[in-house]
């Protein structure tokens, strides 16, 4: 089955040009477009979606509400931030939405249709080492004392914290193995385990909380 995809920006050409790279490939489908959040949300209501290509800087209803309410939403789309460099905290704004990730507005085609495929597969996409820049810029801005505040965080194993943290300063499966010790598909079960015990989406939520909660600080250390 088709991967189901809506393109929602202001922008027609811009959404004209994701609509001619996704139309050439035969497991995507554009079946809906929107040049705002709330005509996306509109949209939603009547046509079925995998996938939410979601600009951030739009009239009447801006990329990161309209993520948030559709993210709210029992079996919501997925949600794909397009955003630019110097727009890093929309993007920031995006995943605490409910945004399973973000890429840059000028990503090379073949990135995109490799984004999209891993969101609807129920992966994240932000590179761990631009996950640690962006949330290294705008982690001093979230409310915290150093000492984790999330109750929640009380549910998890040592081990659990201990692989938490390393994904929040930015390290892959692979690198988390290596410096524990463990194989990557052990690695890969306390990831999940920590998704089910925090009622987190993905990985990218896992930073999110990590930063806010303050298990790790700005720069990537933990606490």
């Amino acid at each position: 089955m088709s991967i189901r995809v809506m393109l929602v920006d202001d922008q027609m050409l811009l959404r004209t040009g994701f609509r001619m790279v996704l139309a050439a490939q035969p497991d995507m489908d554009v079946v809906a477009e929107a040049g705002d959040g709330a005509e996306a949300i509109e949209n939603l209501r009547s046509t079925e979606v995998d996938v939410v290509l979601m600009d951030v800087r739009m009239p009447r209803l801006d990329g990161v509400e309209a993520t948030r309410r559709i993210c709210a939403v029992p079996d919501a789309p997925k949600v794909l931030i397009l955003t630019t460099f110097d727009l890093d905290e929309y993007a920031f704004s995006g995943l605490k939405a409910g945004a399973s990730g973000f890429m840059l507005k000028d990503v090379p085609p073949g990135e995109l249709l490799n984004a999209i495929r891993a969101v609807h597969s129920g992966d994240s996409v932000v590179a761990p080492s631009t996950t640690r820049r962006l949330l290294d810029r705008f982690a001093p801005l979230l409310p915290s004392s150093g000492k984790p505040k999330n109750k929640e965080l009380e549910r998890l194993t040592d081990r659990e914290r201990e692989v938490m943290m390393l994904v929040a300063q930015g390290l892959s499966n692979g690198e988390i193995a290596g410096r524990l010790v463990l194989s990557e598909a052990t690695v890969k079960t306390h990831v999940g385990r920590i998704l089910t015990k925090l009622g987190l989406r993905d990985r990218v939520q896992v930073v999110v909380l990590a930063y806010e909660s303050g298990l790790v600080r700005a720069g990537g250390g933990a606490v």
